[in-house]
């Protein structure tokens, strides 16, 4: 048989089997006899986080379910809708999340799990809007767990390991509009020294780049509106001049296909880079990414630049957030507010897979946490010095999954190792 790929074609699934159950019951009686299993999402990992060693289930036959309940701010869906499923359903009813990934197309199982993020100071991760969770444990029972439950830190970013999650609660507020603008050739010395003046400028800010120029290439605001005012265009400042196009090169636009800029729009199509009715944009690429501290952000930048030229030759770009700590114990912002440093390689895994290693080996010793579901080399000795609760994860893991039924090759080299 033919075996699934990933998005971007770098990973191929090593599970012989994929189920696709159309009901509560038919999954919770699969999930019951199988002895290894995982759930399969958007594919939209660089790494085998979602793979299984003998079988899969994929729950997009699940309907969505949308149930909004309006006094307590929340909607409650399927755990294998996608993000541009939701944000139709919440756009059309008056509501809004807090915060977006780049890509809409991932689902929401898939992007809570793994501490997925969008952009912001005072932003979270999508992680902290989850209210609550329900998911089929290794014996087939369904278990709901909700924001206050004393398991509740330790699951959220769970990476597969307690179950199949079914359904998911999440904080929803009312909608509202934001605008897009984008900068060109903001000096690396103003980035460096005006660092929390441009990140704090909009509701989000993106900062993309290459590391080895004099200048950064683009800084993305964008502006929450208020009270139905459209705010002012920024004007040039920092040194950076109004962009004419928003991307970097011809190559980077053609695959992200973005939301527009210097129009205001609706939250659900300019919180994501990229359209939601578009596709995902071109998958010839790898991505790592890595959270470090903020107050360390400066250094870390330093030593990239150090090594920019390496970097830059196969990279097609760079993009920097900021996002805000929280309490979710396998959340790569975990106690401290975050830089996020993503990297969009071309498909060239070998001397990818060489730079990567160097640029952890450099964010590593910064504390410096690899995304969950971006390309990763650190083993779970490395990451166990990043994550203070990790042993804590091992423990509650085992708790609920004895057997480790949902245990594979991802979770055994990053999480359990030697701890074994």
């Amino acid at each position: 048989m033919s075996r699934e790929q990933n998005w971007a074609n770098n990973y191929t699934f090593k599970a012989a089997h994929i189920h696709r159950p159309d009901s509560l019951d038919e999954l919770r009686g699969l999930v019951a006899r199988l002895s290894k299993v995982r759930a399969i999402g958007a594919r939209h990992s660089f790494n085998g986080i979602a793979d299984s060693p003998d079988d899969l289930i994929d729950l997009s036959a699940f309907d969505p379910h949308f149930v909004t309940d309006a006094p307590q701010q929340t909607v409650t869906v399927s755990a294998a809708t996608t993000y541009t499923e939701l944000v139709a359903y919440l756009q059309t009813s008056g509501w809004a999340l807090h915060n977006m990934a780049s890509l809409p197309h991932i689902s929401i199982a898939g992007a809570i799990s793994t501490g997925t993020h969008g952009s912001g100071d005072t932003n979270g991760t999508l992680s902290t809007a989850v209210a609550g969770l329900e998911f089929v444990a290794s014996t087939g029972d369904l278990v709901q767990i909700r924001r206050g439950n004393a398991d509740f830190d330790g699951i959220v970013v769970g990476l597969g390991a307690f179950g199949i999650i079914t359904r998911i609660t999440l904080d929803i507020q009312p909608r509202f509009e934001i605008r897009q603008d984008a900068f060109a050739d903001l000096p690396w010395a103003a980035l460096l020294d005006s660092f929390d003046e441009i990140m704090s400028a909009a509701y989000s800010v993106s900062v993309l780049t290459r590391w080895s120029g004099k200048t950064v290439d683009r800084v993305w605001l964008k502006t929450r509106l208020t009270n139905e005012r459209t705010a002012d265009i920024p004007e040039a400042r920092w040194g950076a001049v109004p962009a004419l196009h928003p991307y970097i090169g011809d190559k980077h636009a053609e695959g992200c296909q973005l939301t527009e800029f210097g129009v205001p729009g609706p939250w659900s199509q300019r919180l994501p880079h990229v359209q939601s009715a578009a596709g995902a944009g071109a998958n010839d690429q790898i991505q790592s990414e890595y959270m470090v501290p903020r107050h360390v952000a400066r250094v870390a930048f330093g030593k990239l630049r150090a090594i920019g030229a390496a970097i830059d030759s196969h990279l097609i770009a760079t993009e920097i957030r900021t996002v805000m700590g929280d309490s979710l114990w396998l959340s790569p912002c975990y106690g401290h507010d975050t830089v996020a440093i993503h990297f969009t390689w071309k498909s060239e895994p070998e001397p990818v897979h060489a730079i990567t290693s160097k640029i952890e080996d450099t964010l590593l010793p910064l504390g410096g946490r690899p995304h969950w579901g971006k390309l990763i080399h650190a083993d779970a000795r490395q990451l166990a010095r990043l994550y203070p609760r990790l042993h804590h994860f091992r423990d509650l893991v085992r708790t609920y999954d004895p057997a480790g039924k949902f245990r594979n090759e991802f979770l055994d080299k990053h999480v359990f190792g030697e701890a074994e």
